[in-house]
């Protein structure tokens, strides 16, 4: 297995945190997940290629996308969802 940080956009709380560390759990090969508010980075283990590019599609789909990526308004909203998730099943 390989570890990957990614800096992440968005990322304001516990409850994004947990909502993260939820979501990623649920992947096919990622493994080891961590995530550091004060530095907004996200850091795993992975298997293979597919299964990164698995769990950055589900970042940007969960509304944190890794920086570079297009943050649009609608990515936004959905981290703040994200983040509401994340705080009512701590």
């Amino acid at each position: 297995m390989e570890t990957k940080t990614l800096k992440i956009q968005n990322l304001k709380c516990g409850g994004c945190a947990n909502t993260i560390v939820t979501q990623l759990s649920k992947l096919k090969g990622i493994e080891d997940i961590k995530v550091n508010n004060d530095t907004d980075e996200v850091s795993f283990s992975y298997e293979s290629g597919p299964d990164l590019e698995s769990a950055k599609r589900k970042l940007s789909a969960l509304g944190y996308p890794p920086e570079g990526e297009t943050n649009s308004l609608p990515t936004k909203a959905k981290s703040f969802v994200s983040c509401a998730v994340g705080r009512v099943k701590k």
